[in-house]
């Protein structure tokens, strides 16, 4: 198990970024979160199998059709900081 928290710097916001990023998410089974950030950056907690949120982390550099990810920041968590039942949009 691994637990990330990701911050996405780029054209993320106002592009279906957060919504494209559940989706890999769910599909991925991981758990956590995704919300935008009043910087105009995306932040999201992932957390799962190791080799899931590895392939998370390398699809959040791509994004949707729109989006332009300059830069993807990560931070290792504990596990029991991820203690979330499934993945899910936060909005502000």
């Amino acid at each position: 198990m691994k637990a990330l928290k990701l911050q996405i710097h780029g054209k993320v916001q106002g592009v279906g970024y957060r919504r494209w990023f559940e989706q890999q998410a769910i599909a991925l089974d991981l758990k956590g979160y995704v919300k935008n950030l009043k910087n105009g950056d995306v932040e999201a907690v992932i957390c799962g199998n190791e080799e899931a949120v590895h392939e998370m982390l390398k699809r959040s550099l791509v994004g949707p059709f729109n989006a332009q990810v300059l830069e993807t920041r990560k931070k290792e968590l504990m596990l029991d900081e991820c203690n979330y039942v499934r993945f899910k949009i936060l909005r502000n």
